[in-house]
């Protein structure tokens, strides 16, 4: 039985077809992959393999028990820069007395910059920080208990109104202070004091010469102050531990602290 014309094409088109799929299969059979193509597949494989592995070691070193294994760390850090910085730069300062009203009130916490007289010598207006003139020997305490001393003051938690003080600078090395029924005069001058409490202290003081490295200080609550005119005395430039700057605490009372 002979085919027509287009049964023959179709005959012919499907021989080439399998004669093409079997020359294929001899060509893979005769070519194998080569060695190097199959070295570069399988370190690929085993590098993929590694990446996940590290990838959840970093996972796992990432959750809730990474941070307490790096807790101590970070303690150690922390008390180290405050150490630092509350031994030669800024500690907070606690007032413990009314003495500075309306100014400072009690329970008011401040910033005091121990570096800027470093670089000059107290001024007339300062607010300072000064170590009592004339200690008498502390109580003996524990290691823990100095460590917990010491870090309650440097942060302003508390303080010792009879170790620390914070007044005013009035009167400077060699000027003459003269106080008449409350009115300051330095040199013969009367000074202007803006920032006196209300209640006015009429008691006099004076006239009397200030050495040199001494300071004279005195509370804006004049009438209810402790200061050089009784008490303290004259302030020595090495028991100033700083100046004040600025109120932090509490944050309705946060304000730069200014001179005269």
């Amino acid at each position: 039985m002979s085919m027509g014309p287009s049964q023959q094409d179709g005959a012919e088109r499907r021989s080439a077809g399998e004669r093409l799929e079997a020359r294929a299969t001899v060509e893979d059979h005769a070519y194998p992959p080569t060695t190097t193509e199959t070295a570069t597949a399988v370190p690929t494989r085993v590098e993929r393999r590694r990446r996940e592995r590290r990838e959840k070691r970093q996972k796992r070193a990432k959750g809730p028990l990474s941070f307490l294994k790096e807790l101590p760390v970070l303690l150690l850090v922390a008390f180290l820069l405050a150490l630092l910085i509350k031994t030669f730069l800024v500690q907070a300062f606690y007032i413990p007395s009314a003495s500075m009203e309306n100014t400072l009130l009690v329970g008011d916490r401040v910033l005091v910059n121990k570096l800027v007289y470093r670089f000059h010598p107290p001024r007339r207006g300062d607010i300072i920080v000064f170590e009592e003139p004339n200690p008498v020997a502390e109580p003996h305490r524990s290691p823990f208990s100095a460590f917990i001393h010491w870090l309650t003051e440097g942060l302003g938690v508390s303080s010792d109104p009879e170790k620390d003080f914070i007044k005013r600078v009035i009167a400077l090395p060699g000027e003459t202070i003269e106080i008449e029924e409350g009115r300051v005069f330095i040199d013969g001058k009367e000074i202007q004091e803006p920032y006196l409490n209300p209640q006015r202290d009429l008691s006099s003081f004076g006239p009397k010469k200030i050495p040199p490295d001494r300071l004279f200080v005195m509370g804006d609550n004049r009438a209810n102050s402790n200061d050089s005119r009784r008490g303290l005395g004259l302030i020595p430039y090495d028991k100033v531990v700083g100046r004040a700057f600025v109120i932090i605490w509490p944050p309705s009372r946060v304000q730069w602290l200014h001179g005269t």
